[in-house]
């Protein structure tokens, strides 16, 4: 019994190692865009990375500013492609300081979206924990 105790105990910590092993990259993506024709071009860069990279990559966008209307009930042109993504691990984020500023609650953000307390403060984390950075919109 001890021996099968301690065998799937090391099979288990081998699972996790080899699935945190996985993640080679990290990209963090900010979005500041109410631009119908950015947020295409964004979403074409994720699926790019997704499909170079598979499971070994781990994407975020944040979405604050502008940007926020990609992640809006009735503005967002991009709810599929963003459903279809999220179902393959990548993570939308709203910023709820933008929504405050807007006057906006979580049940104006589509159900695929997460958020984050400050979009920046996301950002700016996610680069000092080592992530890629690229910025979508101006």
């Amino acid at each position: 019994m001890y021996k099968k105790t301690i065998a799937l105990f090391i099979i288990a910590i081998s699972l996790c190692i080899y699935s945190t092993a996985q993640v080679k990259h990290h990209v963090i993506i900010q979005l500041t865009s109410n631009d119908t024709a950015v947020w295409h071009g964004l979403m074409n860069n994720i699926k790019h990375l997704h499909e170079t990279w598979g499971n070994t990559v781990q994407i975020e966008v944040v979405a604050h500013g502008p940007g926020i209307e990609m992640l809006m009930k009735g503005k967002t042109t991009q709810q599929q492609g963003i459903t279809t993504l999220k179902n393959t691990g990548i993570v939308f984020d709203a910023c709820m300081n933008t929504m405050k500023a807007k006057n906006l609650t979580k049940d104006d953000i589509i159900a695929d979206a997460g958020f984050v307390p400050s979009g920046v403060v996301e950002v700016v984390t996610k680069q000092e924990e080592g992530w890629s950075y690229l910025k979508t919109g101006f």
